[in-house]
């Protein structure tokens, strides 16, 4: 290579050249392969680097519907709650609760069938009890709470959802013949207090007069119809 004799051109040359080299050096540097993909090197301010996503933490989730027709299949809160797997992040759990009295008027404790694991059509689970009586006995609120919901249901008939004074918990009553004269959603019910009458509405069955009766823990009472049922037979036996 000849070099002009130009101190200022051979100046410019050579700046020409190092930058050439340097522009060579960072391609070579940005297309470097790892695992057979493109990677651009990039500065970053310090800090631990981010790991790439794995499968596993991207599983996805199922929501539920914001407010289904008929909040389960079987008429009561069983079917739509999703199963949970102990860990780190579980809910806490909630004492069930322990002042709850036998929801009809005249049944005593040592009268009622623990119904909760029988079986159902269609492969159900109960996951409550049904507590017979005559039809138009009267049925009572098991504790203090808010009426939450009155709802017309294909399986469960005429039904309320009732909150826990806490909210943790959502009492449910299902084959009722009616309402009590103007209970309506939002009344705070009184423990003991008439709410409603023993009928056979819904899949009862025609002339099966008695109280389907849940009890399911609850994270929000506006979502009545989500919820874990626990066996109310213990707690209606103390």
């Amino acid at each position: 290579m000849n070099w002009p004799e130009n101190p200022r051109a051979r100046i410019l040359i050579g700046f020409l050249v190092v930058v050439f080299a340097l522009a060579v050096l960072v391609a070579w540097l940005s297309t470097k392969s790892r695992d057979g993909r493109i990677h651009i090197l990039t500065w970053a301010r310090s800090g631990p680097a981010t790991p790439e996503p794995t499968a596993e933490l991207h599983s996805p989730i199922k929501a539920l519907p914001a407010n289904p027709a008929d909040p389960t299949p079987s008429g009561n809160l069983a079917a739509a709650t999703p199963s949970q797997t102990p860990g780190v992040n579980s809910p806490p759990v909630i004492p069930p609760p322990t002042n709850l009295i036998v929801p009809v008027e005249g049944i005593r404790a040592d009268q009622l069938r623990d119904t909760f694991a029988d079986a159902r059509s269609e492969g159900r689970v109960h996951d409550a009890i049904d507590i017979p009586a005559p039809r138009g006995t009267p049925v009572l609120a098991a504790a203090d709470g808010a009426i939450v919901k009155l709802f017309m249901s294909e399986r469960g008939g005429i039904t309320i959802y009732q909150a826990s004074a806490d909210n943790k918990f959502i009492y449910y009553y299902a084959h009722l013949e009616r309402y009590a004269d103007g209970l309506a959603a939002g009344h705070v019910a009184k423990q003991g207090e008439t709410i409603a009458y023993v009928g056979d509405t819904g899949n009862a069955g025609t002339g099966n007069y008695h109280l389907h009766f849940s009890v399911a823990v609850v994270a929000d009472p506006k979502r009545y119809w989500e919820g874990t049922n626990i066996n109310p037979y213990p707690l209606l036996k103390r």
